[in-house]
This record gives C-alpha cells, sequence and structure tokens, in this order.
C-alpha cells in the first residue's frame, strides 16, 4: 500500500481512513439483516413537473426548468434513491465485486440495469457519462466541496454536463444524512410518506432507542474501529464518521486513538495491533478492505481478546442512507453489545 499523505487531507487519504472511510486506498494500489421486502424500494413516486430547485449541503442551490429524470449518482447514493422510490440511470463508485455480484455499497440495486461508470476508485467513463444525457450528478462528501469518487482530473468535464448535488458523509449523524437524502428524494417525486418509509423510519428508532439501552445496559463495554490491509491496521476516531458519531451520542463507548495530523484515524503495524484494549471490534465490511477471515495469518490479530471471544462484528463503513438500510445497522450493534462479555 502506497503511503498517503494526510496533511491535508487528500480523498485518497480520507479513502485509507480505517473508520472515517475505510481502506479504499488498496483500491489504486494494493449487511444488510432487513429483508427486501421490508424495505422502502416499493415506495411510490408522484409525478413533478414545472421548475425544479434543490439546496445542496455545500451551500449551493442548484436549479433546472424540470425534475431531472436522467440521474447519475454514487453506488451508495444511488442506493439511497433506490430505497425512495427514484431510480438511476448510471453509478460510479463500488458497484459489482470481482465475481460479477453486487457490491455491499449498492444495497438493493438491481446493478444489472445501470450503467457503471466505474467501479474503483479514480474510474469514472467521461464519454459513457455524456451518452446517458445526464440531468442531474449527485454523490456524497467527505471533505467540503470535493465530489466523492469524482476524479480531480476529470472533474471539469464532469461537472460542465450536467448539475451537482452534493451530501455529507461526515460532519454529520446517521439521522441528518438520512433527512438529507430524503430531501433530496423528495424534491426528484418520492413519496416519502409511503407506508414502506414511515415502517422503515418507526424501525430506526426502535432499533436506536435498543443500542441506547443496550450502551447504558454495558457501560463498560468498549469498541474499537478498524480496518485491516495487508500491512495496516487503520484505528478510527468515532467523531469523524456520521455512524460512529451517532453511536457515541447513543452512549457507545469507543477507542480512542491518538489520530494522525488529518484527524481522522492512526495507523498501527501489525506488531501494534494490541496497543489499545476492546472488547469489541468493528471491522469495514466493504470489498476494499481485508476481512477478518483473511487476518488467520496474523498472529497479533488472532490474540487480540476480543478477536478470542468471538466479539468482532462487521461495520458498515459507508452506511446507505435510507430507515431500511440503516436501521439494521442499529440492530446489529445493540445485539453485539447486549451479548458482549468484558475481556479487556
Amino acid at each position: 500500500m502506497p503511503k498517503v499523505r494526510t496533511t491535508p487531507l487528500s480523498r485518497r487519504g480520507l479513502l485509507a481512513a480505517g473508520g472515517a472511510v475505510g481502506l479504499g486506498a488498496v483500491l489504486a494500489a494494493c449487511g444488510d439483516s432487513g429483508s427486501k421486502d421490508s424495505g422502502s424500494g416499493s415506495g411510490s413516486t408522484a409525478e413533478k413537473s414545472g421548475p425544479w430547485t434543490f439546496e445542496d449541503d455545500r451551500g449551493q442551490t442548484v436549479k433546472a426548468a424540470k425534475v431531472p429524470k436522467n440521474i447519475v449518482a454514487f453506488t451508495g447514493v444511488a442506493a439511497a434513491l433506490h430505497d425512495y422510490g427514484i431510480e438511476v440511470k448510471g453509478v460510479f463508485g463500488p458497484t459489482k465485486t470481482k465475481d460479477g455480484k453486487a457490491d455491499v455499497q449498492a444495497g438493493d440495486l438491481d446493478v444489472s440495469k445501470v450503467e457503471i461508470l466505474g467501479n474503483v476508485w479514480g474510474e469514472f467513463n467521461v464519454e459513457k457519462y455524456a451518452a446517458l444525457g445526464p440531468e442531474l450528478l449527485v454523490t456524497a462528501m467527505w471533505e467540503k466541496d470535493a465530489l466523492w469518487y469524482v476524479p480531480d482530473e476529470s472533474k471539469d468535464k464532469i461537472l460542465k454536463l450536467a448539475p451537482s448535488v452534493a451530501l455529507w458523509a461526515a460532519r454529520t449523524t446517521i439521522p441528518k444524512a438520512i433527512q438529507r437524502h430524503e430531501d433530496l428524494a423528495a424534491s426528484l417525486g418520492a413519496d416519502v410518506e409511503a407506508a414502506a418509509v414511515t415502517e422503515a423510519k418507526a424501525r430506526f428508532e426502535k432499533a436506536a432507542a435498543r443500542l441506547r439501552a443496550a450502551a447504558k445496559s454495558k457501560p463498560n463495554i468498549k469498541v474499537m474501529i478498524g480496518s485491516a490491509s495487508q500491512d495496516l491496521f487503520y484505528v478510527s476516531l468515532a467523531r469523524m464518521s456520521a455512524d460512529t458519531l451517532y453511536f457515541q451520542e447513543l452512549g457507545v463507548k469507543f477507542v480512542e486513538p491518538k489520530v494522525n495530523a488529518a484527524g481522522f484515524f492512526e495507523e498501527l503495524s501489525w506488531e501494534n495491533v494490541d496497543k489499545y484494549d476492546a472488547d469489541i471490534i468493528m471491522m469495514d465490511n466493504r470489498s476494499s478492505a481485508l476481512q477478518p477471515d483473511a487476518l488467520t495469518s496474523k498472529p497479533t490479530w488472532a490474540q487480540l481478546p476480543a478477536v478470542k471471544a468471538g466479539q468482532v462484528i462487521p461495520r458498515t463503513t459507508e452506511p446507505i442512507y435510507s430507515y431500511d438500510k440503516c436501521a439494521p445497522i442499529l440492530e446489529d450493534l445493540a445485539k453485539a453489545i447486549e451479548d458482549a462479555k468484558k475481556v479487556s
């Protein structure tokens, strides 16, 4: 894995953040427990006409003569819009795994029915994008004004073809991020009062209450946010990401690493992976990061108390911001804390 510049924080540096945004830097180098039937993708959309405006999280107001229909989005954002009944024409970002299956970030998207403009960091086929006749580009934002997975070298060409919307994926919390994705979906014609949406929201609120209760009942349980590469283990600072900041607000206790200048994470060699005591380890679940079953050859990993106790759980490092996809994340963490033993 190449060295990552962290001052100032580059988007490639963000990709290496074990908990801030996971370990996508290895792309260049080296669950959902809810059923689809309970999803909000079945919510109907209402036809909207006339002028369209939307103020995004950059503070920019995007305007169009009519509601955009030909939408291209970062995969995770497209998956959230799908859960509200809004479909996109094309996607960019992790969409298919090496075996051709849907990437975890694709959610319930039918990846065979969207044009994939790029599947890894740095890929974005501008010609294919232009051929789609895009009316709107939507993506996430981890740094102010930086469009996630839109390559810097082709950004100017891309942004000339259609208006863009950016929604915060950092410096926010899960409920706020969901609300912003819902706001966008509603502006595009989604019925956000559909039964599937309101049912998913009720499930999310119940899951949040469960997680709060679990954290309160076991205040001594400490969680570490991890992401692995062949050479390094990343420990992330909870307050830097929308999911873990929200978990922290609900009372979950996290390991506090000595982060680098960028502020997102600390890089540890595998010899020093035992630097912090933890009872539960949340591991980046994305295809760009090494998963726990690939770490069995690391003796220091195998000796961690949480690993020995079987208290390692997946972390959805880049959540799909719909109630349907976020509720199971809270439920899974709540169960892990409820079942956890103090081992550190």
